[in-house]
């Protein structure tokens, strides 16, 4: 019965748009050790919901009670309409947005296809036992996936399928089903390691080691306070995250862009001028983020990211003339970080009238 309902839980995955289904065991206890590790460094800075639930999120059925199983799943969010990202990066006048944020909010996407997985599963068997998780709660997803044969965690740390790279999103079902578990992938990377010096601020401190507090996407993302002064160069222009390591990674060549059309830019963000996405209002931030993932930063920390690029930007009287118009801004995180940025820019012109002279 159950090979039965694992090819069908696998055709209706299909249906649903997830580009590849799969089942786990639930023993995590190597990786572990691997996490509990990982926080004692610190490496997860102010993320305290990491070790907020304790050992929850590396023993599923400490979690959710009664799970046997976990069903994972993976979905492409490649935006095949996005403007080149080597391209966009290599502009300093326009903002880089990672692409995986550049259009609909993931977070509701799948974790509604996933609940109408669910269902599909309770019409053909009856009640079971389940709760759907899309990065939502303390849940080791990537190792699950893992165990579910849906790739192998590289050494940036990303899950990799060597059919389709790197580049989708995770979601999972724990039921209490005693499901068939699919074989667990096997690892790839070799000898390659292009991820760990592709990384801006060196946040790959070791194959396998994030150290998140050096992390552009924690940075811009997840970090609440002042990014320190250190790494806002190596920042650049990147805004809302970063995709240097899966960028740098050559499983990515094998990336399918996505087919969902929820997850094309929205408002040109793909390759949007710095100086425009700085002037907008609080009130414009929220109306043309509604629905992305891009809100939960907040407009404050938007005017931070932004600042910090265009401290990073080729010296431009348009350029200085945004900073000084938001110089007093009422938070004293935005005039920080403009006041960087101004000094920034007045240093590279004061550099570029010093050069050689006709």
């Amino acid at each position: 019965m159950h090979e039965t309902l694992l090819r069908n839980i696998k055709a209706w995955g299909a249906e649903l748009g997830f580009a590849r289904v799969g089942v786990a065991r639930i023993d995590l206890s190597a990786d572990e050790a691997h996490f509990l590790e990982w926080l004692q460094q610190g490496f997860h800075g102010e993320m305290q919901y990491m070790q907020r639930h304790g050992v929850k999120r590396t023993r599923p059925a400490a979690l959710v009670p009664g799970t046997v199983s976990c069903i994972s799943v993976r979905m492409d969010y490649w935006p095949a309409a996005a403007a080149d990202a080597a391209a966009v990066l290599a502009d300093e006048s326009v903002a880089y947005v990672s692409r995986y944020a550049l259009g609909r909010d993931y977070h509701k996407l799948l974790r509604h296809r996933l609940q109408q997985l669910a269902t599909r599963i309770g019409a053909a068997i009856g009640p079971f036992g389940h709760r759907v998780f899309t990065d939502s709660a303390p849940v080791l997803e990537k190792a699950l996936a893992r165990n579910a044969g849906l790739g192998w965690i590289g050494k940036h740390t990303n899950l990799i399928d060597k059919d389709a790279g790197s580049y989708f999103f995770l979601g999972e079902i724990f039921v209490d089903l005693d499901l068939p578990a699919d074989e667990p992938a096997s690892a790839h990377c070799g000898s390659c390691s292009a991820c760990i010096p592709a990384c801006p601020t060196g946040a790959i401190v070791a194959p396998y080691r994030l150290d998140a507090r050096r992390c552009i996407s924690y940075l811009t993302i997840e970090l609440k306070g002042s990014i320190p002064e250190e790494f806002r160069r190596a920042i650049g222009n990147r805004i809302y995250g970063c995709d240097d390591c899966q960028l740098a990674c050559p499983w990515n060549k094998f990336a399918r862009p996505s087919e969902e059309q929820d997850f094309a830019p929205r408002h040109g963000l793909d390759r949007a001028a710095l100086t425009g996405l700085f002037a907008w209002s609080e009130a414009q931030f929220l109306a043309k983020t509604a629905g992305s993932a891009i809100r939960r930063i907040g407009h404050e920390r938007w005017l931070r990211n932004i600042a910090v690029a265009l401290g990073n930007a080729a010296p431009a009287q348009e350029v200085i003339a945004a900073l000084r118009a938001r110089a007093d801004h009422s938070s004293a995180l935005v005039r920080e970080h403009v006041l960087w940025a101004l000094r920034q820019q007045e240093l590279k012109r004061s550099t570029a009238d010093c050069g050689p002279q006709d």
